[in-house]
C-alpha cells in the first residue's frame, strides 16, 4: 500500500505595488482603443512619467537632455525656497502614494522611481514659469531656448503633456511647487499677468497650469457665471483630467447629478432603454438634412466651454393664439419668410428661434490625439460621466460627408485647418470607434430637438419656400409683388 505524498500549500505572491482602484487615475489606453490609432496615444517628443521612460526612442531620448538644463535652471532661481534635497524627500514621502496612481507597476527601483519623477516633474515645472515669463515678454531674446523660439517644439510638448500615458500625478506638482515657493509670488504674477479677477480659489500651480493649457481650453468665465461648488483643485488628477475641465461648462456635473437624482433605479432602466432606441433615429439627421428642413448654424463667439451647444427647438405655438398648429405658427410663417431680420424680435416675445448655436470646433493635426485621450479618460475613470464621449457622437450624427463639413465651414461652426473637408468627415466618424457609452447621454435632449425638427413637415415647407423664393431681395421682391397681381387680377375679374 503506498502512501499518498503529502499535500504542499499553494501561495500566489502578489506584488506590493499593485494599483489601488480607489487610487488608479493614470492608465494605459486600452488595446481595442490603441489599435485604431497608437500614434495618438504616443508622445513624439517627451516623455513624462514611467509608462514610456524606458522606452529607447530616439525621439524621446533627444529631449532628455533639455529636461536636464531645465532641472538646473530650476534650482538657480532666486526665489526658490528649498533645496533639491528637500523636494527629492517629498516624493519620498509619498512613493507609495505616487505608484499606486498608476494601472500598470512600476518596474524601476525606489531610487529610480524617485529621480524619474523628480526630474519630469521639475521639468515641467521650470517649462511652465518660462512660458509664463515669455508672454509676459520678460525673458530676453537671447536668453531663450529652442522651445521658446520654436513654436512647432513648443505646441508639439504641448500636445505631449495631454496624452493619458504621459501623466504625472497633479498633487506631485503641485506639492512641489508649493514647497518650492512658499510664499505663493510666482503663481500671484501669473494670476495678475492673465488679468483674473474672478473669485475663484485656484491654488497658484493650478493658475500657472490654466495659462499654459489656454491654447486648448478656455479660462473660467466671469464670476456670473454658475461655477461648481468645490475648486477643480481638489478634483483634478492630471493634465488630461484639466483639460476635460476647461472644455466641458462648469455646471455639468451638477445638472447631470440632479438629473440622476430625481430618478429612481427602475426609472433610470427605462429612461436609458428609450434613449438608446432614439439614439440611432435622432443621429441620421445630418447638417445637410437639417439646413433642408430649416435649421440654421450659429457658431458662439464667447469664451464658453467647447460643451455648451444650445439649441431652443422647433416652432409649435404662439401663446396668443391657443393651442392651434397653423394659428401658433401663423406669426413665425410670416416672420421666417418675408422678415427674416425680425426673427430674434419675435424670439423676445415668445417665438422659439431655428437656430443652433455651437461653439466654434478648431480641427488641426492635433485634433485626434486631443479627443482620443479625453475618451480613453472617460472611458477608464468615468464611465458614467461621458461628456467628452457625448459631444463626440453628436458631431458624427451631424457629420455624414464633406457636404456636411463644407455646410459647417461655411456657417464658420467648424474651422478647417487640414484643408480637405473628406479628410474631417473621416476623422469625426472614425473617433467612435471602439467607444462604448452605456448611459443617457448629456446631449440627448438636443438630438430629440434635431429629430422633431426635421420630422416637422411645415419646417421643410418653409425652407423650400425661402429658398426657391426669398432667396435674397430681388426674388423676394418679385415673390411678394407676383402675390398682389395674383389677387388684383382675382379680384379684379
Amino acid at each position: 500500500m503506498s502512501c499518498s505524498p503529502a499535500r504542499e500549500d499553494f501561495v500566489i505572491d502578489i506584488p506590493p505595488d499593485r494599483p489601488k482602484q480607489s487610487k488608479c487615475s493614470i492608465y494605459r489606453v486600452p488595446k481595442h482603443m490603441r489599435k485604431i490609432n497608437k500614434e495618438a496615444y504616443t508622445p513624439k517628443l517627451v516623455s513624462i512619467g514611467p509608462f514610456h521612460h524606458c522606452q529607447r526612442r530616439r525621439e524621446l531620448r533627444a529631449m532628455e537632455r533639455q529636461k536636464q538644463i531645465y532641472f538646473e535652471d530650476f534650482f538657480r532661481r532666486k526665489t526658490l525656497k528649498k533645496s533639491q534635497k528637500d523636494l527629492a524627500s517629498i516624493i519620498e514621502a509619498k512613493e507609495e502614494e505616487i505608484r499606486h496612481c498608476y494601472s500598470d507597476g512600476c518596474q524601476l527601483n525606489s531610487k529610480e522611481f524617485i529621480n524619474m519623477i523628480l526630474l519630469d516633474a521639475i521639468f515641467i515645472i521650470e517649462l511652465f514659469l518660462k512660458v509664463s515669463d515669455n508672454d509676459k515678454e520678460e525673458t530676453k531674446e537671447e536668453n531663450k531656448d529652442d522651445i521658446l523660439r520654436m513654436p512647432w517644439l513648443g505646441k508639439g510638448i504641448l500636445r505631449d503633456l495631454i496624452l493619458l500615458e504621459n501623466q504625472l500625478p497633479f498633487f506631485v506638482l503641485e506639492d512641489l511647487y508649493t514647497s518650492a515657493f512658499s510664499d505663493y509670488q510666482e503663481g500671484q504674477q501669473i494670476k495678475e499677468h492673465k488679468g483674473d479677477n474672478q473669485k475663484n480659489e485656484d491654488t497658484p500651480f493650478l493658475a500657472l497650469s490654466r495659462h499654459y493649457f489656454d491654447w486648448y481650453g478656455p479660462q473660467r468665465e466671469s464670476i456670473d457665471e454658475e461655477v461648481t461648488t468645490k475648486p477643480i483643485g481638489e478634483e483634478v488628477k492630471h493634465f488630461t483630467d484639466l483639460l476635460r475641465y476647461l472644455l466641458c461648462p462648469p455646471n455639468m456635473e451638477q445638472y447631470w447629478t440632479r438629473k440622476m437624482e430625481r430618478w429612481t433605479s427602475d426609472e433610470k432602466r427605462l429612461h436609458l432603454s428609450k434613449k438608446a432606441k432614439k439614439r440611432n433615429s435622432a443621429t441620421q439627421f445630418c447638417a445637410t438634412k437639417l439646413d433642408d428642413a430649416g435649421l440654421k448654424f450659429k457658431v458662439k463667439y464667447s469664451r464658453r466651454r467647447l460643451l455648451g451647444i444650445t439649441f431652443p427647438g422647433c416652432l409649435r405655438r404662439f401663446p396668443l393664439f391657443g393651442s392651434s398648429c397653423v394659428f401658433a405658427c401663423l406669426p413665425c410663417v410670416i416672420s421666417s419668410i418675408c422678415f427674416p431680420s425680425l426673427t430674434c424680435l419675435l424670439g423676445c416675445f415668445g417665438f422659439p428661434m431655428h437656430i443652433f448655436k455651437v461653439p466654434q470646433l478648431v480641427i488641426d493635426h492635433d485634433t485626434e490625439a486631443i479627443f482620443r485621450n479625453l475618451m480613453a479618460l472617460e472611458q477608464c475613470y468615468y464611465p458614467s460621466k461621458t461628456y467628452i464621449c457625448d459631444y463626440v457622437f453628436l458631431w458624427v450624427g451631424l457629420i455624414h460627408t464633406e457636404k456636411d463639413v463644407d455646410l459647417l465651414v461655411d456657417n464658420k461652426v467648424i474651422a478647417n485647418h487640414l484643408g480637405s473637408s473628406a479628410e474631417v468627415a473621416i476623422l469625426i466618424n472614425k473617433l467612435r470607434y471602439q467607444i462604448v457609452v452605456t448611459t443617457s447621454s448629456y446631449f440627448d435632449h438636443i438630438s430629440e430637438k434635431l429629430h422633431e425638427h426635421c420630422e416637422f413637415p411645415l419646417n421643410h415647407f418653409l425652407a423650400t419656400l425661402r429658398k426657391e423664393y426669398f432667396a435674397n431681395i430681388f426674388s423676394s421682391t418679385a415673390t411678394v409683388f407676383g402675390f398682389f397681381w395674383l389677387g388684383f387680377t382675382f379680384f379684379a375679374a
